[in-house]
């Protein structure tokens, strides 16, 4: 078993009080300010074996973020037993990590060795990641000019080369054009095929019909069905229904 969690918690102290401005800060540091505690996780268990692809799905708020997040190693949780034994290569959150300032060549070079690779094995790759992200005419432009679609391919095509063991990737198939979607589709299936473990998550009930033989369905922080693909993605469209009627 490659990712081994029990009963995993999570709670957050939320500022009841918001404070955007100057004058909002400034009078608010007279009176004290309370705190609500959100719990986020609780008691979520997962087990990920080699060579597995495992979907998650929930809706906005149900913990998928936070509980990516423990896994990878970026929060540590309050309370429960986490096992990770294999590297993972996180795609989290499109952009992150990213300098605006330096061109798509240098900062493929440092996302590349952030997540693993060698200077000399991420210098080779440059050609393939910018011909996968279709960014070859603008790979001496600086980032920062670069649109929200640009960036989030070339982040996917960094994270597609430089993949170790496990790859979490959280909405794999919603960014760029259909052609994009279908050269991230295919290549998620040579990783597959190679033996790479995946954690996907995604709003997409066909993705994850589709890709991921086993599924757990999050809400409000616990886990309300762990199945098939087909029945966590079917349980989603219910849950997402109920909640848009009431």
């Amino acid at each position: 078993m490659l990712i081994e969690a029990h009963g995993l918690r999570k709670a957050f102290w939320i500022p009841s009080e918001e404070r955007r401005t100057i004058r909002e800060h400034l009078f608010g540091a007279l009176r004290r300010r309370s705190f609500e505690r959100v719990q986020v996780l609780d008691d979520v268990d997962l087990e990920l074996d080699a060579g597995e692809t495992l979907g998650i799905m929930g809706r906005n708020g149900s913990g998928k973020t936070t509980l990516l997040k423990i896994l990878c190693g970026i929060y540590r949780a309050d309370a429960g037993e986490l096992a990770v034994r294999a590297p993972i290569t996180p795609l989290l959150e499109l952009g992150i990590g990213w300098n605006p300032e330096l061109d798509a060549v240098d900062n493929v070079l440092l996302m590349g060795t952030i997540m693993g690779m060698s200077l000399a094995e991420a210098r080779r790759a440059v050609p393939e990641i910018l011909d996968f992200a279709q960014v070859e005419r603008f790979a001496n432009l600086e980032l920062k000019h670069y649109s929200s679609g640009m960036a989030a391919r070339l982040a996917y095509a960094v994270a597609f080369r430089a993949v170790r063991e496990v790859l979490v990737i959280d909405e794999i198939f919603a960014v760029g054009d259909v052609g994009f979607k279908a050269r991230c589709e295919a290549r998620y299936r040579e990783l597959s095929a190679a033996g790479h473990t995946t954690l996907l998550v995604s709003h997409d009930p066909r993705t994850i019909e589709a890709f991921c033989p086993r599924a757990l369905l999050l809400d409000s922080g616990r886990i309300a069905l762990a199945g098939s693909g087909a029945e966590v993605a079917s349980a989603y469209v219910e849950l997402a229904q109920r909640a848009s009627a009431a």
